[in-house]
């Protein structure tokens, strides 16, 4: 007894024990203040007792749970008792914490809560028996404020001595943890699941019964608390009529393949709430079938004459794309100068530019069918996801329009008008429309015109020669109006003749082409930062100057040393990083995201976009952000998501392809009442279009018939 005697001597000297201490300070006042609590004052050697944590947080605060949810860190508390075996921390049943804007949920607990651990006394426990808990907790408001709290407490070695106050709060708390089923004389299964696929969705369905195989009702909302579990990257359920609750989530990419438990806490319509871990694998007898977050194909294939057809007339209105706007001006330049000249000169015109187009798509068709093969998701477009393609591109324009703005001459220059118009049939030859052919299938890939996303989407999923086919169709398309404005007799006499206006007009289209520079400076601006256009743009200086030089001297030895300073600035300078990150204010989609939103009954409308893709950035700026849209996204609580696919994203691919589209913009909008059946809007939007779709999502009539898949 003499070391015992000892150290109750030395602790009676020290300072006294604090089982209580308060901490994360905001504003100069604690918002979480911690207790130590027990249910003995003194233990027997070999006795049971209770310890616990009494966290009591500052009105409109809180702290979270296990699995604390989209945000947050889990509560933590560390004992150091010796000569006790302490079990695991026991957990009352959370509560459900949102966001101001609903978009991010959170499980822990606000007001007071206790969190505590059964314990047993070892035989040669030894008194004094001082108990020492570090508590680490995440408390927040809308700001949130870590804080390290370390108490202690001194009990008894001897007969039990009860704890009255200790033993009420704890037994409080034991009442709010959640039950085993059994506990509660119900019974918990798993009627129906798909299969289990590492980095897929995954769905089914929990009942609740009662021994007599009645359902035992379930709580209107928020009845199902997921654990943070291993190999699940996320889940989540919603009730779904009495004692069913439909269940769905996603596999981690290393989950291993054999199904996992889904635990949880389930809370009843009485209040009580149930300790859940069933297995999630399939009953005997039932085959395993597709998550239905998981698109399937469409059913039903549109036929190759259809495809070839709608690949035709989309080529034939991407003419009316913004993207190939410079390049119309270009033509319409060009088509002043050619008409009016022999039949034979105006068709080999015609049929290089049609060639620049068509060997351009046939080796974007090309790229396509290497990729596919090697792994790779990809689809219209895909090009401007790479920076350097980005960045090679803007020369190109560059040299192009420094060409038009005088800076330098394919011929020599020439004085007078007659002189002037030989001078701009000489630079303006066949090569010349070949290469304005290529550029206008450069220029034409960011945009997806109406009936093209249809053609390409099929093409993208199809056979080699499909590919092919849909390519050169697509491209027969894009040239059809300017062979028929220079080839059709009729339409060629109504275009003015060339003249001395004509140098003003390709000055014009200079700066035309200057400001598609400056689009591309934007897009690897979103790809690779502003370290990336920095790079862009002393690049694009190296490449004016060499232009320069070539249009002031003329001689080899110039050319060759222009191409090496621009050919040894872009090895050294065009070296790209990572981009920022996406814009602030723009919930970013995932599947996940868009299930979170339709349990809470909101409408969603996911814009399928890109930084590079003129015709999204037009229906954002002209239809989404109008007024008349935002209000009715207010008045229908729809949740906007943004699928940002100006890098590679092989999801979004997935899913564009899920919905026969191989390139953005797409447009869906899901209602909770069908949430597997999305409206799939145009490429093309209006105002009133959109306002139509989401009043009819928020009124659970969605047009079912427009969506070419399911979810």
């Amino acid at each position: 007894m003499l070391p015992g005697l000892l150290l109750s001597a030395l602790v009676a000297a020290g300072p006294a024990p604090a089982p209580t201490a308060s901490g994360g300070v905001y504003e100069g006042k604690p918002r979480v203040r911690a207790t130590l609590v027990s249910d003995v004052t003194q233990v027997d050697p070999g006795g049971e007792l209770r310890l616990g944590v009494r966290l009591e947080m500052a009105r409109g605060w809180h702290v979270y749970w296990k699995n604390p949810g989209e945000a947050g860190l889990p509560s933590g508390v560390v004992w150091d008792a010796p000569r006790v075996a302490l079990g695991p921390l026991v957990w009352p049943a959370p509560e459900v914490h949102r966001s101001a804007d609903a978009t991010i949920t959170s499980y822990g607990y606000a007001g007071a809560v206790v969190l505590f651990a059964h314990a047993r006394a070892q035989p040669d426990v030894q008194p004094p028996l001082t108990v020492v808990a570090t508590v680490e907790v995440l408390v927040c408001e809308v700001q949130c404020i870590p804080a390290r709290l370390e108490l202690t407490r001194v009990l008894g070695v001897g007969p039990r001595l009860v704890d009255a106050a200790g033993a009420a709060l704890l037994d409080a708390a034991a009442a709010r943890v959640p039950r085993a089923p059994s506990a509660a004389g119900l019974r918990v299964s798993v009627r129906r699941t798909t299969s289990f696929v590492p980095g897929q969705p995954f769905e089914g369905e929990l009942t609740v019964e009662r021994a007599d195989g009645s359902p035992e009702p379930l709580a209107a909302s928020d009845a199902f608390i997921p654990e943070q579990l291993p190999g699940i990257a996320s889940v989540r359920g919603i009730s779904d009529g009495p004692g069913r609750l439909s269940i769905w989530g996603k596999a981690a990419a290393d989950a291993p393949s054999a199904p996992p438990r889904v635990a949880g806490v389930v809370t009843l319509a009485s209040g009580g709430a149930l300790e859940v871990s069933a297995p999630f694998e399939l009953p005997a007898g039932v085959a395993p079938r597709p998550a239905a977050m998981k698109p399937p194909a469409p059913a039903r294939a549109p036929g190759l004459a259809w495809v070839l057809l709608l690949a035709f007339l989309g080529g034939v209105l991407l003419n009316a794309m913004p993207c190939v706007f410079p390049v119309l001006a270009l033509k319409a330049y060009g088509f002043a100068r050619t008409v009016h000249a022999d039949h034979g000169s105006v068709r080999a015109h015609a049929l290089a530019y049609t060639g620049g187009i068509l060997a351009s798509l046939l080796l974007l068709a090309a790229a396509v069918l290497g990729l596919r093969a090697a792994g790779h998701a990809v689809g219209w477009g895909f090009q401007f996801q790479e920076p350097l393609f980005v960045a090679v591109l803007a020369a190109v324009v560059l040299v192009f329009a420094l060409n038009l703005l005088g800076v330098f001459e394919v011929t020599p220059p020439s004085h007078g008008t007659g002189s002037l118009v030989a001078a701009v049939d000489h630079t303006h030859g066949p090569l010349r429309s070949a290469g304005e052919g290529v550029l206008a299938v450069v220029l034409a890939t960011p945009c997806s015109a109406p009936l093209l996303g249809t053609a390409v989407g099929f093409a993208f999923a199809a056979s080699a020669p499909v590919v092919l086919a849909v390519f050169l169709a697509v491209g027969l398309g894009l040239a059809a109006p300017f062979c028929a404005l220079v080839l059709v007799p009729g339409l060629r006499t109504r275009l003015p003749r060339p003249g001395a206006w004509m140098e003003r007009a390709k000055q014009l289209l200079g700066f035309a082409l200057l400001g598609t520079a400056v689009w591309l400076s934007g897009i690897l601006g979103a790809l690779a930062g502003v370290d990336g256009v920095v790079r862009l743009l002393a690049f694009l200086l190296v490449v004016g100057l060499a232009a320069w030089g070539w249009g002031a001297w003329r001689r080899g030895p110039v050319l060759a040393a222009g191409l090496a300073l621009v050919l040894a600035t872009g090895v050294v300078g065009l070296r790209f990083g990572s981009g920022q990150a996406p814009a602030a204010g723009r919930d970013a989609w995932s599947d996940e995201a868009v299930a979170h939103a339709l349990a809470q009954g909101r409408p969603v409308l996911v814009d399928f976009t890109a930084e590079w893709c003129l015709s999204c950035k037009f229906n954002e700026r002209t239809v989404l952000a109008s007024e008349p849209v935002q209000s009715a996204l207010a008045r229908t609580r729809t949740q906007l998501l943004v699928a940002d696919w100006t890098r590679r994203d092989a999801d979004i691919a997935r899913r564009l392809a899920a919905h026969g589209r191989a390139g953005v913009p797409m447009y869906l909008v899901y209602t909770p009442a069908h949430p597997d059946r999305p409206e799939v809007l145009p490429e093309l939007l209006t105002t009133e279009l959109v306002v139509g779709a989401l009043e009819r999502a928020a009124s659970g009539h969605g047009a079912l018939g427009l969506s070419s898949s399911p979810r």
